[in-house]
């Protein structure tokens, strides 16, 4: 008898339990790049599908994508300068410990369509919001946000931040593409896929993947000696210099 009973209070747990409408397929083209002498970037294509329940009736709201890219996480530090006189000085300073060098969010629309402020920031979605901690409460740290928006703008221009609200393309109702462009600034190490489905403002599914930025080649040889070798790595700089400057010396000498 009871294990009747469990059989069947498995079975209305089953049917209760509240199905997965949608699912991500996702995919990249590679889950590596490699840094060559030639090297000046390079780019990375997400594609995959969306995978619905055929029990499932249409949405009236269309599907909305977002695609955060985040790259290793270093230690930032931002400075503020103030004039005084003829010259610029450092005035204060803020310290942005574990934060990503590179982060680029594409969407298949602007954020502002599909998200309210407030879910944009619960959800961490958008260079302001991506890597900033869940508030803890109401209050906002002025200075803070000011030192952040700066660090931003400066990440953008030099490439390593961005945000492409056209970066998705819908290829039919449910299979999707975006480009990642990664620059030739971008640092090597371990990079994060974070893929989110939306429909009406409600996340409704999502995947995570990794691909990573090495040196190959010489370029890799050289910094493995610069790390593991650095005395030996030094003297053989110093020993290339003095050869170089000596060559110089030889051929643009005046008999």
């Amino acid at each position: 008898m009871s294990r009747r009973l469990l059989i069947l209070a498995m079975f209305l747990l089953t049917a209760l339990a509240p199905a997965r409408a949608e699912t991500l397929i996702a995919s990249i083209s590679s889950h590596q790049i490699q840094i060559t002498s030639n090297y000046t970037g390079d780019q990375l294509t997400v594609f995959g599908l969306v995978e619905r329940d055929g029990r499932t009736a249409s949405r009236g709201d269309p599907y909305d994508l977002v695609i955060t890219v985040r790259g290793p996480r270093r230690m930032l530090l931002v400075r503020e300068k103030e004039r005084l006189g003829p010259i610029w000085i450092n005035r204060t300073q803020r310290r942005f410990p574990d934060s990503p060098v590179f982060l680029s969010v594409s969407s298949n629309r602007p954020l502002s369509e599909i998200l309210s402020p407030d879910t944009a920031l619960r959800e961490r979605i958008g260079l302001a919001n991506a890597d900033r901690p869940p508030p803890l409460s109401f209050d906002v740290d002025a200075p803070l946000a000011r030192f952040q928006a700066g660090m931003i703008r400066m990440l953008e221009e030099k490439g390593l931040y961005a945000e492409n609200e056209r970066g998705v393309t819908f290829l039919s109702g449910t299979l999707f593409s975006a480009p990642i462009e990664v620059p030739a600034t971008a640092p090597t190490g371990p990079y994060e896929i974070d893929i989110v489905l939306y429909s009406g403002g409600v996340p409704l599914a999502r995947q995570s993947t990794n691909f990573e930025v090495v040196k190959t080649g010489l370029e890799q040889g050289l910094a493995t000696g610069a790390h593991e070798r650095s005395f030996l790595y030094g003297l053989a700089t110093v020993a290339l210099a003095l050869l170089l400057g000596w060559l110089a010396s030889v051929v643009f000498r005046r008999d």
